[in-house]
């Protein structure tokens, strides 16, 4: 048995000062019937917990760290800028910097204002969106998760489905009304709503692939008919790439699929693992923004010179010839092993890229109701056992795991091993 003698003492005196003894509920760990490992150090594709134990990484902090654990490049510009002042409230030279690649990487930025985190760039967008439209319904779709603004926790994703939470009280009842949230990869239900509620609806906010009740790509024409809809009754087509910016491809989903929202929120990786976001769309529409326009966002911390400068280190080295292919040959290999190894578990794999999610139910997979499905109970034990080989998985079956540059060969061979073992009891 691996000792976690000082995580469990942690454990216990968090619990004593932070709700649930967590900054964030699904670290607590509770819907894999286990208690937390406090984690002490990363290295490249490994974290170590306080009492000394190695795990392999496919958590990658929820997918920020597509280069691994303390790249050298990130952490000496992280060094560099911390060492000039971490905090200025004014403009930085690395604000234009970063801007000028964001908006040059992504299709649909024209322009772009930074913040903090994704929760913060979707309640942003949503409130520009409202802005320029005049109107005031949002469309989300079961399981999407768009961070814990209040419009956005009506079936939502990630925690809030771990937990099982059916919404939030706290949020007024008249707020959750303004939110319509459908059946992912359903144009018709779409369509349905559009024309009862056209004139009303301000958005459609979508994750172009979901991540957020465990990775679902979007069926063919999905995004493709939410791009028409949208621009048929004058609503505008918010994506959601705080999870697929520059994961899935440089560009987003909407370079890998060809379509152009009117805004992206994006967050995780173009912060290199600290706190930044941003959000961006149109000329038009951003120029609604203060203090050009009427539409109120601002932030303290938004632009801050030491998250900049690690978003700017790790984004330059996604430029390298072959990143994303090389990438994509790890993740089918391993999506390959990992099916193997299942052959007698009822399993559903989903992946794209570098991203994917191993549903314990026959499947498909292919919106809320179906991840549902999933046993629970079986999932619990295959973490659980997975942690004991020494990899370390998202503690939710309704979350992604993800691979990092930092994984070698030798890596992908531990985690197909661990999961043959682990199976092979299931």
């Amino acid at each position: 048995m691996t000792n976690t003698a000082n995580s469990e003492r942690l454990f216990q005196a968090a619990l004593e000062m932070m709700p649930g003894g967590v900054n964030s509920p699904v670290r607590a760990w509770g819907a894999v019937g286990a208690l937390p490992r406090f984690i002490a150090r990363g290295e490249g594709a490994r974290v170590y917990d306080v009492d000394g134990n190695s795990y392999l990484d496919c958590v990658a902090s929820w997918g920020p760290l597509i280069l691994g654990h303390a790249y050298p490049q990130v952490v000496a510009a992280v060094s560099r800028a911390a060492a000039g002042g971490t905090s200025f409230g004014a403009p930085t030279p690395g604000e234009v910097e970063l801007a000028q690649v964001l908006r040059g990487a992504v299709p649909g930025l024209e322009m772009v204002r930074l913040v903090s985190s994704g929760t913060e760039a979707c309640m942003s967008a949503l409130r520009l969106a409202r802005g320029a439209t005049g109107r005031n319904l949002v469309v989300k779709f079961d399981g999407c998760y768009h961070g814990h603004a209040d419009s956005f926790l009506v079936a939502a994703g990630s925690g809030v489905l771990t937990q099982s939470i059916p919404g939030s009280p706290g949020v007024p009842e008249n707020i959750a009304q303004l939110t319509l949230s459908l059946p992912y990869n359903d144009l018709e239900r779409v369509r349905r709503a559009f024309k009862d509620h056209g004139g009303e609806i301000a958005t459609v906010i979508v994750e172009p692939v979901a991540g957020n009740m465990g990775v679902v790509p979007p069926w063919p024409g999905f995004l493709e008919g939410l791009r028409q809809i949208c621009t048929d009754a004058g609503a505008l087509l918010i994506f959601d790439e705080v999870i697929t910016g520059f994961r899935v491809a440089r560009g987003g989903a909407q370079a890998l699929y060809g379509i152009k929202p009117d805004l992206t929120c994006l967050g995780k990786i173009v912060g290199g693992g600290l706190p930044l976001a941003a959000y961006g769309g149109r000329r038009d529409l951003m120029s609604q923004m203060a203090p050009v326009g009427p539409v109120y966002q601002a932030g303290t911390l938004s632009g801050n010179p030491v998250a900049v400068a690690a978003g700017l280190a790790t984004l330059k080295a996604l430029e390298g010839p072959g990143f994303y292919e090389d990438l994509e040959e790890k993740g089918a290999w391993l999506e390959k092993e990992l099916m193997k190894a299942a052959a007698q578990v009822p399993v559903t794999l989903n992946r794209l890229g570098s991203m994917m999610t191993l549903f314990f139910t026959a499947g498909p997979v292919t919106n809320l109701e179906e991840a549902k499905k999933s046993n629970l109970k079986r999932f619990s034990k295959f973490f659980q056992g997975m942690l004991e080989e020494g990899i370390y998985l998202p503690p939710s079956q309704f979350e992604a795991f993800f691979i990092s540059r930092a994984h070698t060969p030798e890596d992908l061979e531990l985690t197909a091993a661990a999961a043959r073992r682990v199976m092979s009891r299931l």
